[in-house]
């Protein structure tokens, strides 16, 4: 079981371990080309391939994807919809070339509000890959931070469990058995990391960029990754009790 970054210091690396990204600018992307919002969403697939090819290459053990939160069911009806089809085509196209890559599929969220072939195509996708051990690929799809630790709660106190402590509830969160991420990047210049990882985000490194997700290459993955590498991840200690390796310039 993952112990949280309150209760001991987690390792830290050049490479994070684990980067989690919200992929946000589709819309807006397609909008200053006169295209449909759809568009978008096409072209950011292309961009979610090759940072996934780009994570794997460098080594990350674990690349999380905020592809549909909770609150985009508030989005317009057909734009939900053509989501929906544009996952289970994803799912059907890329499959197999993440089980020849070694790369462990799975997507976390609620699932109660997919259509059964969406779920359908969900656990076969996560079957195809469960043996893989490269990296881990995870998306959030009607995802929320707060579902998240609430469903997490709800599940020990079903078990019994009167007194709740941080390794039991993070083992019961969705990505129980991951690391906490290194990293979190959002593209399109928000700065919120709006209800995703709330309980896991405790200690990460968080990186904004302009760019919209489409937009997003192996040279802007590198910026980030740059950018990470400058931290003093202290978590609550002083600068001068870091290892000499661990201390920014």
């Amino acid at each position: 079981m993952n112990t949280t970054s309150t209760q001991s210091v987690p390792p830290v690396s050049a490479v994070p371990r684990h980067i989690a990204i919200i992929l946000d600018g589709n819309g807006r992307w397609a909008k200053k080309r006169l295209l449909p919002r759809v568009a978008g969403h096409k072209k950011g697939l292309d961009a979610v391939r090759e940072t996934v090819k780009a994570c794997a290459e460098l080594g990350v053990d674990y690349l999380t994807l905020f592809a549909f939160s909770t609150e985009n069911w508030r989005r317009p009806p057909d734009e939900v919809s053509f989501l929906m089809g544009l996952f289970i085509g994803a799912l059907e196209r890329e499959v197999e070339r993440l089980a020849e890559r070694n790369i462990r599929l799975r997507v976390i969220g609620a699932r109660e509000r997919f259509a059964p072939e969406l779920n359908a195509r969900i656990e076969a996708a996560e079957a195809r890959t469960a043996g893989n051990t490269g990296l881990t690929l995870s998306i959030a799809a009607d995802y929320g931070g707060r579902w998240d630790v609430l469903q997490a709660v709800n599940r020990l106190i079903a078990e019994g469990v009167r007194e709740i402590g941080e390794a039991q509830l993070y083992g019961q969160l969705s990505l129980g058995d991951a690391p906490e991420p290194d990293l979190f990047i959002r593209t399109g210049g928000e700065q919120r990391i709006s209800n995703f990882l709330l309980w896991q985000l405790a200690y990460t490194e968080l990186y904004f960029t302009d760019l919209l997700w489409p937009d997003f290459d192996r040279s802007a993955l590198d910026a980030a990754l740059a950018s990470y590498r400058a931290r003093e991840r202290r978590f609550g200690r002083t600068s001068e009790q870091l290892p000499p390796e661990a201390q920014r310039g």
